[in-house]
């Protein structure tokens, strides 16, 4: 008969045997589900991926420059994706690539965004245009070409909107438009998905880091979003003070972890609010407060303060 092994002996190989297993990763955990994110080279958009990559998910990040292709393409669990979503040829590109690589598609990440400055009566036409086309459209496009993938998968859908679908005000109409109709176009995609298993989600941040301000000022002093090697000496000080600003606001980790979390949940949130700050939330409910208020006031049907409480009671 052999002898029995001294317990030193079991331990000892039991600790040769854990550290010979492989390690069980995050993507693992994930089975390395698929999600898309658009305008994904920078901001917000570039916290996500990284955040989601790191988390196991594989990304399909959607960019336009060449410069900012490969960078993401650098990155771990990244593929990057030539993706303007104004583009019909681009987004019908992107899908049959994604249907083509074998992964499947779990969850959108529509993000891809832009502001225009200034007072309504002086925005033109075409400006207003534009930033419905890539904050309003640009969704709908993607949601529509990706939907049988998602339906597929049973997946998941969201949009970054803003708390400036909640609030307006001088100067920021453009802007506040868009977010306003992401609003309603999320809410009706939302009912009309709800059979097909697919969840639908909006993420609302406040004032995060994001290099939509620097565009916003070089649109208000060059008339586009890009940098002009002909600036003035003191358009370059307005572009430096704009973007010193901006430095000092907190990254947008915050918001990626919504994200993560509408993604992972068993049950998301219909609506993610997240601002770095009290004031700022207290200005967003307010805001949706006082819609109400005012809708409510000297109507046929006009509800008590009573009545109004015990309807908030019944929908906490």
């Amino acid at each position: 008969m052999f002898a029995r092994p001294s317990i030193f002996v079991v331990l000892y190989l039991l600790t040769i045997l854990v550290a010979a297993a492989p390690a069980v990763s995050s993507a693992d955990a994930h089975d390395q589900k698929a999600v898309l994110v658009t305008g994904a080279s920078s901001g917000i958009g570039r916290n996500i991926t990284e955040r989601l990559a790191g988390e196991g998910f594989f990304v399909y990040a959607g960019a336009r420059k060449e410069s900012d292709l490969e960078a993401l393409d650098a990155l771990d669990n990244v593929k990057a994706v030539r993706l303007d979503v104004t583009v019909d040829e681009d987004i019908d590109a992107a899908v049959r690539m994604i249907e083509a690589e074998g992964r499947g598609l779990f969850g959108i990440v529509n993000n891809a965004g832009v502001a225009v400055i200034g007072p309504m009566n002086e925005a033109s036409e075409e400006d207003i245009l534009w930033v419905h086309d890539i904050n309003v459209l640009g969704p709908y496009r993607i949601n529509k070409a990706f939907a049988p993938l998602l339906e597929e998968s049973g997946g998941r859908t969201m949009i970054i909107g803003s708390i400036s679908g909640f609030i307006s005000g001088p100067g920021s109409g453009t802007y506040s438009m868009s977010k306003f109709a992401v609003e309603a176009y999320t809410e009706a995609l939302a009912a009309e998905m709800a059979d097909t298993g697919v969840v639908v989600t909006i993420v609302e941040p406040g004032g995060y880091r994001s290099r939509i301000r620097e565009k916003v000022a070089l649109q208000e002093l060059t008339g586009v979003q890009q940098a002009a090697a002909d600036l003035t000496a003191e358009q370059k000080a307005e572009l430096e003070a704009a973007r010193a600003r901006n430095a000092e606001l907190k990254e947008p980790d915050e918001v990626s972890a919504a994200v993560l979390d509408a993604l992972t949940a068993e049950t998301p949130k219909p609506r993610y609010m997240v601002v770095p700050n009290a004031e700022q939330a207290e200005a967003t409910i307010r805001n949706a407060l006082r819609r109400v208020v005012e809708l409510n006031a000297d109507q046929e049907y006009e509800y008590s303060r009573e009545e109004l409480i015990a309807m908030l009671d019944e929908l906490l």
